[in-house]
């Protein structure tokens, strides 16, 4: 069964998004229409941080059942804004399978030298790479964003095996896994997201890892020889006294999930206890790493 998109730009993007969803649209995706140019405007919402602006102008796709059904919800929406019916871009859409088609979109990533992450559906593409299996899925972190990949590859260059691992805000565990398949003794990882648990669980048992995964409340006290933390920028500031107890004196910290001009306050923030550098940056992104004191500055 074809189906029919709907594509307009609107100043009233999600008035339109709601009316055309109660009209009877299957979905409906808002997008920065000035995306891959000059004008185009990324939208990072911290918390923490006033509240974002959403774009002045959004670029909406509705997904109909039909012609028919496209018509009839375009009407419906319009009418009930109080608006004349925007002239649209019509696209129609062959079926097909949907789920071959998504796992067509996923193919095994390679992570430095040494390291590879494969969807069950595909082979590994170098049988001497360290090969994690790893599903895209709804937990944050399958290795193609920028700063997992960072995380991957300062795990790859720093971590000593018998070392023991926290890895805070684990989503979907792939840097538990990536530290324990290489030959750390433990890790421990912890997300405020009981989903994010139950799918780093999962993934830890298809990649024959024992790794520990719970909420921060059950996080025991103590220090690792290495803590990685791939958050955001506010809430690493916030974290950092917490973050700071659980590296033991001279142990590791790497953390993630940074904007390049966001550095300098997360630096200051870890100075009482750490001399944190940009280790590497990518796509805007940067990882900031260092060793920790005997005792605070």
């Amino acid at each position: 069964m074809p189906y029919t998109a709907l594509e307009f730009d609107t100043d009233a993007g999600e008035r339109w998004a709601d009316a055309l969803l109660e009209a009877g649209a299957l979905a409906v995706d808002a997008a920065d229409p000035g995306a891959g140019t000059p004008d185009e405007r990324p939208l990072f919402g911290e918390p923490g941080e006033p509240e974002v602006a959403p774009w002045s102008t959004s670029r909406l796709t509705a997904l109909f059942a039909d012609d028919a059904a496209a018509d009839a919800a375009l009407a419906q929406a319009a009418a009930a804004l109080g608006r004349a019916a925007p002239a649209c871009r019509r696209v129609h859409i062959e079926d097909q399978d949907w789920v071959r088609a998504t796992q067509a979109q996923f193919g095994p990533i390679a992570i430095g030298a040494r390291l590879v992450i494969v969807p069950s559906w595909c082979a590994a593409p170098d049988a001497g790479a360290i090969a994690i299996t790893l599903d895209p899925g709804l937990a944050f972190g399958t290795g193609s964003h920028p700063t997992t990949r960072l995380c991957l590859e300062w795990l790859q260059d720093f971590l000593e095996r018998g070392a023991t691992v926290l890895d805070y805000g684990c989503g979907s565990g792939v840097l538990a896994i990536a530290a324990l398949k290489p030959g750390a003794r433990e890790d421990v990882g912890t997300d405020a997201d009981s989903q994010a648990i139950r799918a780093s669980c999962d993934n830890a048992r298809a990649n024959a890892v024992e790794a520990t995964f719970v909420l921060p409340d059950a996080l025991a006290m103590r220090a690792f020889d290495v803590v990685v933390a791939n958050i955001l920028a506010n809430p690493l500031i916030l974290l950092a006294p917490a973050l700071a107890a659980r590296v033991r004196p001279g142990g590791r910290l790497a953390l993630s999930g940074i904007l390049e001009p966001q550095a300098a306050d997360v630096i200051a923030a870890y100075a009482p206890w750490f001399t944190l550098r940009a280790w590497r940056a990518s796509e805007g992104w940067v990882l900031l790493a260092g060793e920790r004191t005997t005792g605070t500055r």
